[in-house]
Order: C-alpha cells, then sequence, then structure tokens
C-alpha cells in the first residue's frame, strides 16, 4: 500500500495559508496491482473524508504519458472526477464528473486528472488502467493543482493558469460491471 502525505500534496492545494501550517497527516491510501488482466492494472484507492483548509480531500493531479485511458469506478461514497486537456501552454478543455457508488468514469487520453472526494463519508474507489501507463505530476506542481479547485464555495478557477475553459459537467456510466470497466479502457 502507498499512502500519500500532506507534505506530498502541499504544492497542489489551493488553501496555501493553511498548509504553511498543517501538519504533516495521511491523506490517502492506493493499493496498486491488486489484479492483473492482460496488460491492465487493477488498483483500489481509498481517500478519508477532511478538508484541506477550505478545498475538499483529492488526489495530486497526474497525466499520463501516452496515449492511455483510464476507467474508475466508485464502489464507496461519491466522487468529483475533473479532467483537464492542457496543450500548447493552456487548457483546451475541462468537466468535471460525479460520481456515486457503483457509477464509472472514463479518463480519456491526454487529459490530467484529480479525483475529490466532496462527502463527509469514506471515498473507494477501484480503476484500470495500462500497466505501461506512466503518471507525470509535473503540470499539477507547477501549476498549483488542477484548472479549477472545488472548495467550501464551490468551484474556483486557479489563476496560475492562463485563459481557463468554462467548468462543463458530465455524467458517470451506469451499471458497468468490474469486466466492462477494463473493456473501457483496453478499447
Amino acid at each position: 500500500m502507498d499512502i500519500r502525505f500532506l507534505n506530498d500534496m502541499k504544492k497542489v492545494l489551493y488553501d496555501q495559508e493553511w498548509a504553511k501550517n498543517a501538519h504533516n497527516f495521511e491523506l490517502y491510501y492506493m493499493d496498486r496491482g491488486l489484479e492483473k488482466k492482460q496488460e491492465l492494472r487493477y488498483d483500489i484507492t481509498t481517500i478519508p473524508s477532511r478538508m484541506l483548509g477550505k478545498e475538499f480531500v483529492k488526489t495530486k493531479g497526474h497525466e499520463h504519458i501516452g496515449k492511455y485511458k483510464e476507467a474508475y469506478m466508485v464502489l464507496e461514497g461519491e466522487a468529483i472526477y475533473l479532467m483537464q486537456k492542457y496543450a500548447q501552454a493552456e487548457i483546451q478543455d475541462v468537466y468535471t464528473v460525479k460520481a456515486q457508488k457503483g457509477d464509472a468514469v472514463v479518463i480519456p487520453p491526454y487529459y490530467g486528472h484529480v479525483s475529490i472526494n466532496p462527502s463527509n463519508k469514506t471515498l473507494k474507489m477501484a480503476n484500470w488502467v495500462s500497466e505501461e501507463c506512466k503518471s507525470c505530476y509535473d503540470l499539477f506542481q507547477e501549476k498549483q493543482g488542477a484548472c479549477y479547485y472545488y472548495t467550501e464555495s464551490g468551484w474556483i478557477k486557479n489563476k496560475k493558469y492562463k485563459n481557463i475553459p468554462e467548468l462543463r459537467f458530465e455524467k458517470p456510466l451506469k451499471n458497468i460491471s468490474k469486466a466492462g470497466m477494463a473493456k473501457l479502457v483496453d478499447a
């Protein structure tokens, strides 16, 4: 099990004032490679409910190096997946999908993404991704997170990005099985 600590995340948080004085603690847990299917890896991430200052707890955020998709399913709680396409030094597209237990979401190729726990319950989610897929955290660290933050006041644009498109809201996929998730990534 890998553990992401607050100190690993301070560079991507909205509330930098809060982060300056916050003590290091465990934020979320990643169990990788729990199952393998052909060239895909099955992971589970658990994100307890908490606030990071004014912002809801989230994953660090990353982009995939190469043309890789990833499929997520909410196993417990609820999630908001924020996806952003960054090209030619600016955000080309950005949208979110709010998902409940049993809902699935596909991260398209060339989209960076962040998973957010917006509730007072623990979020547990599973994902299928290619074992060849490598994650790059550089843009999110350089720009202090994704192009939007989800806070107690709602969505706030990250001023470190230029020309951020308006946020779109999409719906999750319903009634997708674990095997169906793997097919979404493999397709």
